[in-house]
């Protein structure tokens, strides 16, 4: 049994909590919800009558542990160490959080994900892997995901070049939805495994289904054992009327709902060492559910505990933590002592994660009835797709994606974006200082994912929390587009963008048609139609924009404009 426990404190607003959970009770929002009553958010059924499908995935997956123990015992069988998942947003968001959670079983593949089209990140996992002993795991919901479908046509016929046709397929399998494209290609390719996931759920709530589960047994994870700790939390869920609120979530989509209305949106996740990487899970799960129709939660995911003087009257905190584990005690002890609302659940260990899953879906599909938003749809995503599609259309045409000005530039960094200023670093303060009350800031990061660049960010966004007092959000580019995109172009529009860029050092090709080596664009062209695309998107969507591009010194850069701060 999954056991949970912790404490809320929410101030003047627990009232107000309890009469909407009150009042949500007497209109049997629960019960409307597991039937599958598209009136709980929306009076037309369309993207929510065929995506609620999560509610049931925790018991129909149990039956489906068999298949999915005998895929990884022939792996393990046949020698394989390693697996590669290739695939965005939900296809990839809780497979990480699982490998990087629990770690890798003695015996197990080792699991790595690829969810950036950077080139220098493509071809760091080519000379890193082993073909021979790695399984790839091409993963996506519609089967037609752009930086999927490029990731499997490059390393399948990385495949092909050191194995031969005929052994490639063994090296692959798919999840995917039936009938999708990635489904045929599966099977005309002799993937090792097609496994099909129920249709009627949306990738970000698909981490209790084949898309999380079947990675995480391949790690070592013991499914049946996770699964019935999250089962527990799914039974508990289905009595309406649960006798402790805080367990349920009904209540904590209240609180989340709630107090996002009264000005606190900026949900700010605090969590044990260990699960820390659950954060980016929940970042996709809440912003993409509810960042829309001029409304949103911002999940605030990896930003640094502070001082309680260096946050505004939007936050609202959320503390998970491990039993026996207090690395943040004190510091949520501060922010709740300082009148900040806070929420603790503690739970016993990794496998109460499964239940966390659920549990955090359901209060995401409650905040969005409060929010009166349709949960389930993504409706500002395809703005940025379409852009960049036009892009890359102009490369074809012209061999070059259409070059911008700059606004200045100086020490080694072009910014662009109208911004009055003589240097970067005067640019970036007059940029801030242009933010408006319920204002945050968001770092859009289209360069390689390496360890270095993680602590400059980290640096970066907190020197800016800490001078402007504003919530900071930090994604890779694309891999942001598939979780807090929505949210960015579909909230209240009062984010500030920062984007940066920078020179490729390497690229590669992307094949037009896999097991062909013929190419019209490579993966640096890719991302930089992304970025522009995406940053154009924002600017139509009405937001500020500004661009730093750091040439050829990414972390020198982002130094250079956080010692500025």
């Amino acid at each position: 049994m999954s056991i949970i426990t912790g404490s809320v404190n929410l101030g003047f607003y627990r009232d107000l909590v309890d009469s909407v959970v009150a009042d949500m009770k007497r209109n049997q929002v629960m019960a409307r919800i597991w039937a599958k009553d598209h009136t709980v958010w929306k009076q037309e059924p369309t993207e929510i009558s065929n995506r609620l499908g999560w509610l049931f995935s925790p018991k129909d997956m149990r039956g489906k542990l068999g298949d999915i123990a005998s895929l990884v015992e022939a792996v393990r069988a046949e020698g394989y160490s390693h697996a590669l998942l290739l695939g965005m947003g939900g296809s990839s968001l809780a497979p990480e959080v699982f490998r990087k959670t629990f770690g890798v079983a003695p015996g197990y593949l080792d699991l790595e994900v690829l969810d950036s089209t950077d080139p220098g990140a493509v071809i760091a996992h080519v000379e890193r892997l082993d073909v021979n002993k790695t399984l790839f795991i091409v993963s996506t919901k519609s089967g037609g995901t752009v930086e999927t479908f490029s990731f499997m046509k490059y390393f399948y016929n990385a495949v092909v070049k050191d194995l031969g046709i005929e052994k490639a397929g063994r090296h692959f399998i798919a999840i995917t939805d039936p009938g999708s494209k990635l489904a045929e290609l599966a099977e005309m390719c002799h993937y090792r495994k097609i496994f099909l996931n129920d249709p009627d759920i949306g990738g970000r709530y698909s981490a209790l289904s084949y898309f999380g589960l079947v990675p995480a047994a391949l790690v070592g994870i013991d499914l049946a054992a996770f699964l019935d700790r999250t089962i527990s939390v799914v039974e508990r869920e289905s009595v309406i009327n649960t006798t402790d609120d805080f367990l349920s979530g009904l209540f904590l989509g209240a609180v989340l709902g709630v107090l996002a209305k009264a000005g606190r949106n900026k949900l700010t996740f605090a969590f044990s060492p260990q699960l820390s990487s659950f954060g980016d899970w929940l970042e996709q799960l809440i912003a993409e559910s509810t960042g829309k129709e001029g409304k949103g939660i911002l999940p605030i995911v990896g930003e640094p505990l502070g001082s309680p003087h260096v946050y505004g009257d939007d936050r609202l905190f959320v503390y998970l933590y491990l039993e026996g584990e207090k690395t943040y005690h004190e510091k949520i002890s501060a922010v709740e002592k300082a009148g900040h609302p806070v929420v603790r659940v503690q739970i016993r260990d990794p496998y109460d994660l499964g239940g966390q899953c659920f549990l955090w879906e359901v209060a995401t599909a409650v905040a969005g009835h409060l929010l009166g938003i349709n949960p389930f749809d993504q409706p500002d995503v395809e703005a940025a797709k379409v852009l960049a599609r036009k892009m890359i259309t102009m490369y074809m045409e012209k061999g070059e994606i259409p070059a911008e000005k700059p606004s200045l530039s100086g020490n080694g960094i072009a910014v662009y974006g109208s911004v009055q200023a003589g240097t970067p670093s005067e640019a970036l303060i007059a940029f801030i200082t242009q933010k408006k009350p319920g204002a945050y800031l968001a770092l859009h990061a289209y360069v390689q994912p390496t360890a270095g660049t993680d602590a400059a960010l980290h640096d970066f966004r907190t020197r800016l929390r800490d001078r402007f007092h504003l919530a900071t959000s930090v994604g890779y580019g694309p891999r942001f587009l598939h979780s807090t995109g929505q949210l960015f172009k579909g909230d209240a529009g009062r984010g500030l963008f920062i984007q940066i860029t920078a020179d490729d050092p390497v690229d590669t090709p992307i094949p037009d048609e896999i097991g062909l080596s013929d190419s019209s664009v490579t993966f640096g062209v890719l991302k930089s139609a992304q970025a522009s695309g995406d940053r154009q998107a924002l600017i139509n969507a009405g937001r500020q924009v500004i661009r730093f591009h750091l040439g050829a010194d990414v972390i020198g850069g982002l130094k250079m404009l956080a010692g500025s701060i």
